[in-house]
């Protein structure tokens, strides 16, 4: 075969892809119909999961040079300052990263495709999948080449990372259901001054609308997001000089542009694939779901598709699990895009409707339940989750057992194990859990009691064994996460839980290991 995996796209998903392949030595080839990357992009929130994953990938320094740090989303109606989420605060005991980073998909693109090329690889730019079939042992693609001549490859698995007109989707049959909003979008990067809190997102909500405000690096610089007053929606070349009346009638007549260097509007649909593989062919990121802008998850999304995929395929193409791991990927990523669409679609319904009570509901109701909801640690803490992307597990995956029925609020099988700071060995150093434990691997976390003795009957290449001693630091941190202090947890290498339990049964781990995992012993060379 030419290469293990085809990945077609090159936008944030398919060079998250191709990284978590290329790291893992899997021979991968990425191709873009496009002559080279996106300059200016709508995509622009990276949540704390992403930045997680950032780190395992040895990016996150970079992002967070690039980017504008948001540490809390406020709310506006009528003029007024209704709420404020303090995701610093609400977020600062579950992840390294509580906030949201403001950072373009440009940007984002940069940063993924430097990384691959520290890996070997890199884009071929103007190449085009023509047409792909599949047989019971490959994939069969045809390229259109930059000098327009055809290519036929041969690929173990295709990704389709190719955006909402994906051709990888449409030769493999799979369905796109959904429309589009009948509204009309804007975006706008802006100097300004104003209102607008510091550093920090702004959400204006008015009676005809909505706008957001995202703080962006530099002085003053602002990308706002918004959909068009009623007067301009039917209006061609619109420009941003038509839209000022509306954004300073809710953000205050104190808003003030001294340039704008970009503006564009642009419709969104809200569209999920009727399921994510076909055969040997996979769709991920907007190629797999597109959906409104509330919540800033699209990119995010995507990025953890391609995560969840990675280490997957990586076992798969190397020979060291059976090719039923893959069905996984759908089992676990097409509930959490389908569930994201639905609240993100509910959310741009009441944000955007025209109707009387909808402008009503947006100024007043939404406003002063949201301004004292967020004033509750919990109710904070909740949201950060959710917007976070922290929140998701995959609990109702194949993958996730839980031997016995672990203490309420304890971590769970299928969700993501929390974040801690611990010591590894009586009298060393407490570390960073996630900086502590690689994502090339499984992890076996051994609390309250000792470490195996006998083989696990594991792949040694694939699990590191962790046996946490005693000691009050470890116990307080462990008690905080309501962690059991006889327990043991079986991590994915993206960091859930694959299997836990009390006390640890290395018969249910081999079992679990070749069944659900489907893991196989396999010599290195």
């Amino acid at each position: 075969m030419d290469c293990d995996v085809l990945i077609v796209g090159a936008g944030p998903t398919g060079l998250m892809l191709a990284n978590q392949l290329a790291r893992r030595g899997v021979r991968t080839l990425i191709i873009d119909r496009h002559a080279g990357p996106a300059r200016e992009t709508r995509a622009l929130g990276v949540q704390a999961r992403t930045l997680e994953i950032y780190s395992k990938l040895g990016v996150v320094d970079r992002a967070l040079a690039l980017g504008k740090r948001g540490d809390g989303a406020n709310m506006w109606a009528e003029g007024r300052r209704m709420a404020r989420v303090p995701l610093a605060d609400a977020g600062a005991r579950l992840t390294p990263y509580p906030y949201i980073l403001v950072l373009g998909q440009d940007d984002n693109e940069k940063i993924l495709g430097e990384r691959l090329h520290d890996f070997g690889l890199s884009v071929q730019w103007n190449t085009e999948l023509l047409a792909l079939t599949q047989t019971p042992e490959r994939a069969v693609a045809t390229l259109k080449q930059p000098d327009g001549s055809l290519r036929e490859i041969e690929a173990a698995w295709v990704a389709g990372c190719d955006g909402a007109r994906s051709a990888v989707r449409e030769q493999s049959g799979i369905g796109f259901p959904g429309a589009p909003y009948e509204h009309v979008f804007f975006v706008a990067d802006v100097e300004a001054t104003g209102s607008m809190v510091p550093d920090e997102v702004n959400v204006y909500l008015w009676k005809d609308g909505f706008h957001l405000l995202f703080p962006m690096r530099g002085q003053d610089h602002w990308r706002i997001v918004g959909i068009l007053p009623p007067a301009l929606r039917g209006k061609e070349d619109v420009r941003f000089e038509d839209v000022i009346p509306s954004l300073r009638e809710e953000a205050g007549a104190g808003l003030a542009f001294k340039e704008c260097s970009w503006f564009s509007t642009y419709r969104i649909h809200h569209r999920s694939a009727s399921h994510f593989r076909e055969g040997r062919a996979f769709v991920l990121g907007d190629a797999a779901h597109i959906h409104s802008p509330v919540g800033a998850q699209g990119m995010n999304t995507g990025l953890q598709d391609a995560y969840n995929l990675g280490w997957k395929l990586a076992l798969v193409t190397q020979g060291r699990a059976d090719a039923a791991l893959l069905d996984s990927y759908e089992a676990e990523r097409l509930p959490v895009a389908r569930r994201l669409l639905d609240t993100t679609d509910r959310g741009f319904k009441l944000v955007v409707s025209d109707s009387w009570w909808a402008g009503l509901l947006r100024t007043e109701v939404l406003a002063r339940v949201g301004a004292l909801a967020m004033g509750r640690p919990r109710i904070q803490q909740t949201a950060f989750r959710v917007i976070s992307q922290i929140g998701i597990n995959y609990r109702a995956s194949a993958l996730s057992v839980s031997l016995d029925d672990p203490p309420q609020g304890a971590p769970r099988a299928g969700d993501r194990f929390p974040w801690m700071r611990l010591r590894f060995s009586a009298n060393g150093p407490q570390e960073d859990l996630f900086d502590k434990l690689d994502d090339l691997h499984f992890h076996l976390l051994v609390l309250g009691q000792p470490a195996p003795q006998q083989p696990l009957l594991l792949p040694a290449e694939l699990v590191r064994v962790h046996a946490l001693p005693s000691d009050p630091d470890n116990a307080a941190d462990l008690t905080r996460q309501k962690l059991p202090m006889t327990s043991f947890y079986l991590l994915r290498p993206d960091g859930y839980v694959a299997l836990c339990g009390a006390q640890l049964d290395l018969a249910a781990l081999a079992r679990h290991a070749a069944g659900p995992l489907g893991l196989l012993t396999l010599p290195l060379g």
